[in-house]
């Protein structure tokens, strides 16, 4: 069964670059556009792995990783790696709100493909 990845990110292009790419190397890609919709999401269908920006209008990223983690109550919940442009102080913000890890942007293969190994290795 394929591991599913949900990309959460405002920017059209950049999204369906990372489905794209995600697609490729043959990973089942859901999509939100914004914390809200990522929220939702995950009660439907919990992914194997969450790929989120952290600035994003309306729900950031930062604040749908903590509803994301609360909603649980303890089931399993997917690794979430926060994506930003906003160097270190955000990676580090990321941490404090529930994420497991962060990348920074433009996103490549090569930052990306540890991650993948990481958390969808079976």
């Amino acid at each position: 069964m394929k591991s599913k990845v949900l990309v959460v990110e405002d920017y059209e292009d950049t999204r369906e670059f990372m489905k794209f790419l995600l697609q490729d190397y043959g990973f089942d890609v859901a999509e939100a556009t914004n914390g809200f919709e990522a929220v939702e999401a995950v009660k439907r269908q919990v992914p194997d792995l969450i790929l989120m920006d952290i600035s994003m209008p309306g729900m950031d990223g930062l604040t749908a990783a903590r509803k994301i983690r609360e909603q649980s109550n303890g089931s399993r919940t997917p690794a979430i790696i926060a994506i930003t442009a906003y160097g270190e102080a955000a990676r580090k913000k990321a941490l404090e709100a529930g994420c497991d890890g962060s990348l920074s942007k433009p996103i490549n293969f090569e930052d990306l493909e540890p991650v993948l190994a990481r958390y969808l290795s079976k």
